[in-house]
């Protein structure tokens, strides 16, 4: 079963009352999205997913709860577009981003690096590039590019080389494949600490899923819609995704340079939005769920 992280921050945080209407804009498996039904009798959820394994789960779920829902078969980028056709500006907006334990955990989504699958990693099964066609047509210039921009991977340069000389044999087929080739690139040292290929794997996941600009899309557009009064909870899972976060939320709430020496600032050009809070998991969460470990919440209001 999926343990959402940071389930219980996140939710107080988004500051519920019984008519909110709230945004998900990863439903996933349902977790977060099944507590704030609960909260919200006279409200309403909004939430988005591109999975169809987990829609079909989630939707279970839900209607245990509630029926004052919809679920938005679509990737988050079209938030904006979404709440627009229907005329909703939110009370709330959740992101949890990062990949749900089942589909961590399921071998033939490709996800993996412990089990053994065709290498695919696409969040929505519908469209064409896959982790396959990453490790096996991409240049060595792009993969070294990708390894060292979304996976912050120090032997970027040497894994590339492997998978380029791997496949002049053969083509490379699975998840176990890949993270061998990975392991055999790196000093031995480096293959004792946390799995070797872990970096590579959210690389070319990143890759995959064009990730990190959906992401930066996506949060910028949710500022734009959220109501006065209303609150954006992000859960982010490694830097590159929290360093985003953090920059437009910074951005969000500070005055422009030219504007602090000011000694006394217009109305008109105070910041919209305050931030709210800034939070890690507590060593009993991580105890409990070890993919919380690297997890952090970030929550911001509009005035």
């Amino acid at each position: 079963m999926h343990e959402s992280v940071l389930l219980k921050e996140s939710i107080d945080n988004l500051n519920l009352k019984e008519n909110s209407i709230i945004v998900d804009c990863t439903l996933g498996y349902g977790g977060h999205s099944s507590a704030i039904l609960k909260r919200i009798p006279k409200g309403y959820l909004y939430a988005f997913d591109q999975d169809e394994e987990a829609i079909t789960y989630a939707k279970e779920r839900l209607n245990a709860i509630a029926q004052n829902y919809e679920i938005i078969h679509t990737n988050f980028v079209n938030l904006k577009e979404e709440m627009e056709k229907r005329n909703v500006n939110p009370d709330g907006i959740l992101f949890d981003l990062g990949v749900s334990s089942p589909q961590l955990d399921e071998a033939e989504r490709g996800f993996s690096y412990h089990k053994d699958a065709r290498l695919d990693m696409r969040m929505n099964q519908e469209q064409k590039l896959s982790a396959y066609e990453v490790v096996n047509n991409y240049s060595y210039e792009n993969l070294k590019e990708i390894l060292l921009k979304y996976g912050e991977e120090k032997y970027a340069g040497s894994i590339a080389k492997g998978i380029i000389n791997k496949r002049k044999s053969k083509s490379i087929e699975t998840t176990l494949e890949l993270a061998e080739i990975v392991k055999e690139s790196v000093p031995e040292k480096y293959r004792n600490k946390s799995h070797p290929a872990r970096k590579t794997f959210q690389a070319i996941r990143i890759e995959v899923n064009d990730e990190l600009n959906v992401f930066e899309k996506a949060l910028k557009e949710s500022l734009e819609i959220i109501k006065p009064g209303g609150r954006i909870c992000v859960i982010t899972f490694h830097s590159l995704e929290d360093k985003i976060c953090k920059r437009i939320f910074n951005e969000s709430s500070s005055l422009p340079p030219e504007l602090k020496k000011l000694p006394i600032v217009p109305k008109e050009y105070e910041p919209k939005y305050k931030l709210i809070a800034s939070i890690s998991p507590t060593d009993t969460e991580i105890a409990q769920n070890k993919r919380s470990r690297s997890s952090h919440l970030r929550v911001i209001e509009r005035r």
